[in-house]
């Protein structure tokens, strides 16, 4: 009976705790409201649906494998597990998840004393000899209560020679024994043994749920705590209850027993929200000088560079969100400010912006942490910021391009060029990607030089039809229109059987793709203005482009070893190789003078 009373008073996280940490010694936080049933767990909800089924069914595992990142519970919740199998009252003898009175062991056990209920830390114990301990005694039936449960803590820690030894106990335990792991490294634990457990993953506590609990935690104790600083503690902590326990612990000593947003600023180094949307703003208008004042005034008030661009990543992720699931802005770790004005950059900013920025930040980042300057570099990841803000994306620079000189398709530009080459353009596309952008793709507009005569237009003239006579010509047109993987494949795996025009018959390589006659019937179409007829032929048809270029490449090499003057220089350096072979192209003469014939170059002069 004196057990029992006295879990009801650890197991009531409420006044009854409080008078016992006043009467006694200090307990943090993070202990004196650890949960000590499964009521109290927050944010695991599927995990306790999922055991209260199997205790209900009378389907209990032999092992547990619970998982998850520090502070969410994995070692309360192996504690609670161990009572539920464990319980025992005058007038309840069984496995139980309703635990909301106090049973015979449950005290021991919450506390870490139970002679049944083994805490073993596999950080310190990695080595076969310890799991030897637990084979042998596994054979002897539990003292006091129902199962004999091992808890193994850091599992993931045990030697390959650990984990192969418990295999075979933990594949046919005893009928009174079972076994509880938690990890925060699941991938280190070896697949052998996680497919003799039942694997709990146990979620990141929401932020909402967070703030919901420390402000309860927080009129328990007495203490006022702004709701501000509720949410940045929630923040910091990152889905961890005892990180946000230990924070508030360590604010409420900074604060004298008061909390306040202030002092949790000053507490954890952090930005005023409010600020870094001030600093967001004068980034996204691309006004630097407001931009690097901003920054230097929260620096002098204490706030890290690096974590001053960490939260405006962060804003700018929220902001992102915002523009697509709107419903976001309920989260209860948000301040006002973020709501309002975040809703407001995501009505005006571009889904390109936004992206372009977040990857400058997500590479500006690392380069001030490692920096000896961090104000400088952070300055510097600014700076780029504010001037890529004022680049347009590529599309919109391509879309300005098309704009700034219409050209009817296939007809010459101002000075003579053809479509596509560029020449007599308006306007040119010059690239000027920030160091930091990661591969952003932004472009700005360059005025060209005026041009000397005024351009007017061709006339909208239908596009004649393009002759081709030969595969190099469909090369030719992929390569005018700048489609480099059809040249490719079409160099790599088309035979030519037969051409004709409107019509032209190929064979096919065996690697060649299953939708490359559809893409050569619709290029073609596009590229010479008439419909062409592409069948598959089965003759095998001549040479791909590929090879021929390879069989002119080879004929070109043994034309140069049996040039004597190339064979002279070979034995003349031993070791020299010919490595490649260019034939310039022999440039028209023009002559002046009608009355002096030009003489053709002979074939022995082409080298």
């Amino acid at each position: 009976m004196s057990e029992a009373g006295n879990l009801g008073a650890a197991g009531n996280s409420g006044a009854e705790s409080l008078e016992t940490g006043k009467a006694g010694a200090y307990r943090v936080l993070a202990r004196k409201y650890r949960p000590s049933n499964f009521s109290e767990l927050i944010g695991q909800e599927p995990m306790v649906r999922t055991l209260t089924n199997a205790f209900a069914t009378g389907r209990i595992a032999q092992a547990w494998m619970l998982t998850g990142v520090r502070g969410v519970g994995k070692t309360t919740t192996a504690r609670i597990l161990a009572r539920a199998l464990n319980y025992k009252t005058a007038t309840v003898d069984q496995p139980s998840v309703d635990l909301s009175i106090p049973g015979e062991h449950c005290q021991a056990i919450m506390e870490g004393r139970h002679v049944d209920v083994i805490e073993m830390d596999a950080a310190s114990h990695t080595g076969i000899d310890d799991i030897r301990d637990i084979i042998d005694r596994v054979r002897y039936a539990p003292v006091s209560a129902r199962y004999k449960v091992y808890i193994i803590d850091e599992v993931h820690m045990l030697s390959t020679q650990a984990f192969n030894g418990l295999l075979k106990t933990l594949e046919e335990p005893p009928p009174h024994v079972k076994f509880i792991f938690a990890t925060t490294e699941i991938r280190k634990v070896p697949i052998t043994v996680l497919s003799r457990c039942q694997r709990f993953d146990l979620r990141r506590i929401d932020a909402g749920a967070l703030v919901a609990h420390l402000a309860a935690i927080a009129a328990k104790e007495g203490i006022s705590v702004d709701d501000e600083a509720l949410a940045m503690i929630a923040r910091a902590a990152e889905g961890s209850a005892r990180d946000a326990l230990s924070i508030l612990d360590q604010a409420i000593a900074h604060g004298s027993g008061a909390v306040s947003a202030e002092a949790v600023r000053a507490m954890l180094g952090l930005a005023d929200r409010a600020r870094i949307i001030d600093l967001f703003e004068h980034v996204m208008k691309g006004d630097v000088a407001a931009a690097l004042s901003e920054f230097r005034a929260q620096y002098d008030t204490g706030a890290d560079p690096a974590a001053v661009l960490t939260d405006l990543a962060e804003f700018n992720h929220l902001v992102t969100r915002l523009r697509f699931v709107p419903a976001a802005a309920d989260d209860a770790s948000l301040s006002e400010d973020e709501r309002r004005r975040g809703a407001e950059f995501a009505n005006t900013l571009s889904v390109r912006v936004l992206s372009r920025t977040w990857q400058m930040l997500l590479k500006g980042i690392p380069e001030v942490q490692s920096s000896n300057r961090p104000v400088s570099a952070a300055e510097m990841v600014l700076i780029r910021l504010a001037h890529a803000a004022e680049l347009p994306t590529l599309d919109e620079a391509l879309k300005s391009l098309e704009g700034s000189a219409p050209v009817p398709n296939g007809a010459p530009r101002g000075n003579g060029a053809p479509a596509g080459n560029g020449g007599g353009a308006s306007a040119v596309a010059q690239a000027r990607m920030p160091a930091s952008a990661g591969g952003a793709q932004t472009m700005r507009l360059v005025e060209a030089e005026p041009m000397a005569a005024a351009f007017v237009p061709a006339p909208a003239v239908e596009t004649p039809a393009v002759p081709v006579k030969s595969l190099a010509d469909i090369a030719a047109l992929a390569d005018a229109n700048r489609d480099m993987a059809f040249k490719v494949l079409l160099k790599r795996c088309v035979r030519l059987v037969r051409l004709e025009p409107g019509r032209i018959d190929v064979s096919l390589t065996d690697d060649a793709p299953k939708m490359l006659l559809n893409d050569l019937t619709a290029k073609l179409r596009a590229w010479t203005g008439r419909n062409w007829l592409v069948s598959l032929s089965k003759e095998e048809g001549g040479q791909t482009l590929a090879e021929m270029e390879t069989t002119k490449r080879e004929n070109a090499f043994s034309d140069a070893r049996s040039d004597p003057t190339v064979a002279a220089i070979l034995a003349r350096f031993p070791g020299a190789k010919i490595i490649d072979v260019r034939i310039p192209d022999v440039p028209e003469v023009e002559s002046t003078d009608a009355d002096l014939p030009v003489e053709p170059a002979a074939d022995d002069d082409e080298i």
